[in-house]
């Protein structure tokens, strides 16, 4: 494997002295005044730093790539381009140093490639993730018919072969429970969100807010303990039991109401900085129009905030599309289609983990079928995506 701590201990250590360098060498330039220079002896300085780390981090991370794709390991060859070109851009950077130079200008350029570096490791990441899932799930349709993966009611995985891997009840579980936590969350959460934007004085917002972005912070762990001692025992002693629903405490209205609550904090959090971001003209032209303060939210503030709403709405689904911990200890593993909501079922989430717990072999389909599992979910989430843009743009221009 290719070493990276020497290389890096060198460059940090030449970007260092390249820096006082820079500086002493700017104050002998300028004769001890510097405003005969055009740019300040602190921009020569950033701009030797840069020069000096930005092109080995750049051959670093393509060194890196390379080794990674080929599959073979680093030699002494590449340590020396790398801190070659630390050296050559420490040497050209400080040779650069005049009266006239514009350092400045020169920094912000090493910056401004920085940020399309950044910019582009996103979009490079989210291709690498469909790439890396497309490839796998080609694989697995190689080996066990789309027909049977997308029309097939059944889920049974069997290792030893002839595996049911049918999607549509793990589908059906995921959207299920997925709507029960909305159908929880989004009323609370914008009630809330209403409420502390418009209804609670100073003191009151400074007290509930923080309390309600607290949510937001537990580990999904701890609802799930919570799903699985407290309100899976209540729900089924209570509501289940006494109604002839069942008697297991695992049930999608378990896992439902609590993933619900974790959800609260991202759809009141958001709205509420959404409605605040409502100009007050806005509220003041419909209360001077005769309009009571309930009817100017419906009417005015709701609807001009309505694209902001829907964007915390559809985080809050893709939030509840994609947890697993929940399900696994408020709804159970049973793979199912029903409509009491006081069965057991499980979510594709589940079933990615545990097709890929333990020692498994990757080039089985019951391996493989985890990567069609993330693929459809992604496909999924991303038509969410599309429709929440439909409905943003469609009212965006109904209200600008």
């Amino acid at each position: 494997m290719l070493s990276l701590t020497t290389p890096l201990l060198i460059i940090l250590a030449l970007a260092v002295i390249g820096f006082f360098l820079a500086k002493s060498r700017a104050l002998q330039v300028a004769g001890g005044d510097i405003r005969g220079l055009v740019s300040l002896p602190s921009q020569h300085a950033l701009n030797t730093v840069l020069a000096t780390i930005v092109p080995p981090l750049a051959a670093i991370f393509l060194i890196s790539l390379y080794v990674r794709i080929t599959d073979g390991t680093g030699s002494w060859f590449f340590t020396l381009v790398v801190i070659g070109l630390a050296v050559t851009g420490l040497a050209l950077s400080l040779i650069s140093i005049k009266q006239e130079s514009r350092a400045r200008t020169y920094a912000e350029r090493w910056i401004l490639g920085l940020l399309i570096f950044a910019s582009t490791i996103a979009i490079m990441t989210t291709v690498g993730i469909v790439f890396s899932m497309l490839f796998e799930t080609f694989n697995f349709f190689g080996q066990y018919d789309w027909r049977d993966f997308f029309l097939s009611t059944n889920w049974s995985p069997n290792f030893r072969g002839n595996s049911d891997l049918g999607i549509i009840p793990l589908l059906w579980g995921t959207l299920y429970i997925s709507f029960i936590a909305l159908a929880f969350a989004v009323p609370i959460g914008l009630f809330a969100a209403i409420y502390l934007s418009e209804y609670a004085g100073p003191r009151m917002r400074s007290i509930a807010k923080p309390a309600i972005e607290v949510l937001a912070g537990i580990p999904t762990i701890v609802y799930g303990l919570f799903a699985l001692i407290t309100v899976g025992p209540f729900l089924r002693d209570y509501f289940a039991s006494p109604m002839g629903f069942g008697e297991s405490a695992s049930s999608v209205m378990t896992a439902g109401l609590v993933m619900g609550v974790m959800l609260i904090p991202f759809v009141s959090s958001l709205s509420d900085d959404i409605i605040n971001a409502v100009p007050q003209a806005m509220r003041d032209g419909s209360l001077g129009l005769g309009a009571t303060k309930s009817e100017t939210i419906r009417q005015v503030v709701v609807p001009a905030a309505l694209p902001g709403i829907v964007g915390a709405i559809l985080l809050a689904a893709s939030r509840a599309i994609g947890e697993t911990m929940i399900v696994v200890l408020g709804a159970g593993a049973a793979a199912r289609l029903s409509l009491n909501p006081f069965e057991a079922m499980t979510t594709v989430t589940v079933k990615i983990v545990s097709q890929l717990t333990g020692d498994t072999d990757f080039a089985s389909p019951e391996t493989l079928v985890a990567f069609a599992l993330g693929l459809t979910l992604f496909v999924i989430t991303l038509g969410l995506n599309v429709v929440a843009l439909y409905i943003v743009r469609k009212y965006r221009e109904q209200y600008e």
